[in-house]
């Protein structure tokens, strides 16, 4: 089969392939056990070199849709109807992989504090000290607009995202936003601070213990929740990382009216060549609420998350919520944004994103 790259575009070639792909694997084009075209064969049919090839290669094997087998080539690994066909007797539940630890941030205190400095400098006094809108200040919002775009695939506009201070600061708007009266479904083992929101906003509230891959199916499917919520990239405490076949699982579950909290926690520092796009970016008609924090990125005592709405909520929040005022600082919304606009906040990523991969390289020696 060949393949189109844009030498000219601004995305690589490589990711260009590995979205082609992936995206053939999901349809069924090459089905779960087929072996992939060689190396070799779709470097020739792409106009494009092996190294390019091989890139794209691992990115499958990295999102968990591919896995090289010694001297036979990649064959495909995802299945579509994972967690939706019964299996023949009930398998016993896989052991979840034990947690990696907490990852302590390496964000540099002087540069941290020479933004600050620049900003107080920078900025007129009633822009300091002026009240931010509800949703946040328009400098912060753009800064995270431009950055989702380029480093996790999520495409939205200002008026999708919503800052506010930490994680569970949104998930109790989220119970505001989407409703008292549904049923919220969490990971077991998960964050406790999760569970603990949800009870405390007097919510019907379902533990769904996780495999060794994500959420059992069985679990899944017995589940009564309207809305579910995961930490996909890596759970807290089991270190457990969602498969590519379990998260469009997630996706399916999802299609019936219901809603999905993704907690990108920790996704920033994942060792792959390129971070795994939020099921937020694949899901095509708004069924997930995105919502990340700078805590691991910068200091967990930096008090900014933000969350990302799906279009169709954005009408709903402004009636229900755009009352209320923001709960993150002026000051600090302005000292962030400049951190991200003048691109230190993701080299900063970068360099402990290589650091990590130095430090499993020399482990796997």
């Amino acid at each position: 089969m060949r393949y189109t790259i844009d030498r000219a575009g601004k995305v690589p070639a490589y990711i260009q392939l590995y979205r082609e792909l992936r995206e053939d694997i999901v349809k069924g084009v090459y089905p779960y056990g087929s072996r992939l075209p060689s190396k070799r064969t779709l470097a020739e049919e792409s106009g494009v070199g092996t190294v390019t090839v091989e890139n794209a290669y691992a990115l499958l094997c990295d999102e968990g849709y591919a896995e090289p087998r010694e001297r036979s080539g990649h064959f495909v690994i995802f299945r579509e109807s994972d967690g939706f066909e019964e299996p023949a007797e009930s398998p016993r539940r896989a052991a979840a992989p034990k947690p990696s630890g907490s990852y302590a941030p390496e964000f540099p205190y002087t540069l941290l504090a020479k933004t600050m400095r620049r900003v107080l400098g920078d900025r007129p006094e009633d822009a300091l000290f002026g009240r931010a809108p509800g949703a946040g200040r328009t400098e912060l919002r753009e800064a995270l607009r431009r950055y989702l775009v380029r480093s996790r695939g999520i495409e939205a506009d200002i008026s999708q995202i919503v800052i506010g201070s930490g994680a569970e600061y949104l998930y109790g708007l989220t119970v505001r936003l989407l409703g008292r009266d549904k049923v919220y479904a969490v990971e077991s083992p998960s964050y406790r601070k999760i569970e603990q929101v949800y009870r405390s906003s007097d919510v019907r509230c379902e533990l769904l213990p996780l495999g060794a891959d994500g959420i059992e199916s069985a679990a899944l499917r017995a589940s009564r929740a309207d809305v579910l919520h995961i930490t996909p990239y890596r759970s807290f405490p089991s270190g457990v990382t969602a498969s590519a076949s379990k998260r469009h699982e997630y996706l399916r579950w999802a299609e019936v009216g219901r809603i999905i909290v993704e907690d990108d926690f920790e996704s920033e520092f994942s060792v792959s060549r390129k971070p795994q796009e939020p099921l937020f970016s694949t899901a095509p008609d708004g069924r997930v609420i995105y919502i990340n924090t700078f805590s691991r990125t910068i200091s967990p005592a930096l008090r900014i998350g933000y969350m990302v709405l799906p279009k169709r909520l954005v009408p709903e929040f402004s009636e229900k919520l755009g009352f209320l005022s923001c709960t993150v600082p002026t000051f600090e919304q302005l000292v962030l944004a400049e951190l991200i606009t003048s691109g230190d906040f993701e080299r900063n990523i970068n360099r402990v994103r290589r650091k990590k991969r130095r430090e499993l390289a020399e482990k796997q020696v």
